[in-house]
């Protein structure tokens, strides 16, 4: 028997197959519109403010000069080479003095060398301390006078022939006068040298090295 229009059975098939498609358009129509969007608006960023790496919040480069991470590591890279806090040594003597004889390292602990320069100097002339310290030793050793001056960064420099002004423990700033130079250092061309000493540890280094630049030196022809 035919259905007629009023039948419940077929309104179901009939009215569901237009309400589908209506739906299907509609589904496509929402998907399209929420891929524009998408497109035109950017993500959120879920990286906290300060981090580097997040959509909208990265930070901007430091100008030159300023301080930060950056900047700090520059200066870590720098200290890293062992020069940037390395003490800074002041000429003992002055005006500055005129080197008699230069640093001339051994090839071994007791092989023949200099360990140290050598000051055309007076008798009798102030000697200052080259940097801040502690003195570890003030006297005669092998009929010579000699003081030693502890620094930081376990640098110690040596001053001789001299006559001390100073004592073992004295704390002594920059620049402070320790003593006079003696006659009778060996092989001083002149009528008195000072014997400017620097050691790390065991190993010898040249004091020179160390003295911020103020021009050339000025060497003594030196007949070794």
């Amino acid at each position: 028997m035919p259905r007629t229009p009023t039948d419940p059975g077929h309104l179901s098939v009939a009215a569901g197959v237009p309400v589908t498609a209506r739906t299907s358009r509609v589904t496509a129509v929402v998907a399209t519109v929420v891929a524009v969007l998408a497109a035109l608006v950017p993500p959120t960023s879920t990286v906290p403010p300060g981090t580097s790496g997040g959509t909208g919040t990265a930070r901007h480069a430091e100008p030159s000069g300023a301080s930060g991470p950056g900047v700090a590591g520059a200066a870590g890279s720098r200290a890293a080479d062992g020069r940037a806090d390395e003490v800074t040594l002041a000429w003992p003597l002055e005006p500055r003095p005129e080197v008699a004889r230069p640093f001339d390292p051994p090839d071994s602990e007791y092989g023949p060398g200099h360990r140290g320069v050598d000051l055309v100097a007076e008798p009798g002339q102030p000697v200052s301390v080259a940097a801040a310290g502690r003195v570890v030793y003030a006297g005669d050793l092998a009929g010579r006078g000699v003081v030693s001056i502890e620094h930081r960064d376990g640098l110690r420099t040596t001053y001789e022939p001299v006559s001390a002004q100073v004592a073992e423990g004295d704390r002594v700033r920059a620049g402070a006068r320790i003593g006079t130079v003696a006659r009778g250092h060996d092989g001083c061309p002149d009528s008195a040298c000072l014997h400017w000493g620097l050691r790390r540890g065991e190993q010898y280094l040249d004091p020179l090295a160390f003295v911020a630049a103020a021009g050339p030196l000025r060497l003594k022809p030196w007949p070794g």
